[in-house]
């Protein structure tokens, strides 16, 4: 839960909430209908908004590459479900909590110049998708997961692939992945 309103709620337990309180807490009420419908059409569009985006890698990196974009992809679809989650909670700290171990894996897997691309495209998708009213109400999430993802720090080189080392790659269809 939201720290801020977590708080409210712990207050409320030796009194009544005083009207800033029950501004905070009908704010969030008042717009879980709005992020229950974006979770929605994340869960059920997910794979029409990550196919176009997983395409457009395997475009862009040759076929050598096949192991690293599908473990980029799990990742970006473990990142898009916490993004939802977080939305929907109105909850930075759980989305910080879970992006620990999708990083961990980025740099044990050497993801981050895959990710530098995934992540843009994705959000082009989402943008397309979802519209800009809508995506207003995941771009904190969005952001915050982005972010922490593809922040430097990592001495790892980039590896970024030419058109001329390209390979046709096997089709990648996400719900294979699951």
């Amino acid at each position: 839960m939201h720290p801020t309103l977590e708080s409210v709620f712990n207050d409320a337990e030796s009194r009544y909430l005083n009207t800033n309180e029950l501004n905070i807490v009908g704010g969030y009420v008042e717009s879980i209908p709005d992020r229950l419908e974006v979770y929605r059409i994340l869960r059920d569009e997910e794979v029409n908004i990550l196919q176009p985006v997983v395409d457009q890698l395997q475009q862009q990196f040759p076929a050598s590459e096949a192991k690293r974009l599908e473990r980029s992809t799990k990742n970006g679809i473990l990142s898009l479900r916490t993004c939802a989650m977080g939305m929907l909670l109105n909850d930075q700290a759980y989305v910080q909590e879970r992006i620990q171990w999708i990083k961990q894996t980025q740099k044990n897997n050497s993801l981050e110049d895959i990710d530098k691309v995934f992540y843009p495209l994705l959000e082009q998708q989402l943008n397309k998708t979802l519209g800009n009213l809508k995506m207003k109400l995941l771009q904190e999430t969005f952001d915050q997961v982005r972010s922490f993802l593809l922040a430097e720090g990592s001495s790892l080189a980039s590896v970024s692939p030419s058109p001329a080392d390209s390979e046709p790659v096997d089709e990648l269809n996400l719900e294979s992945l699951f």
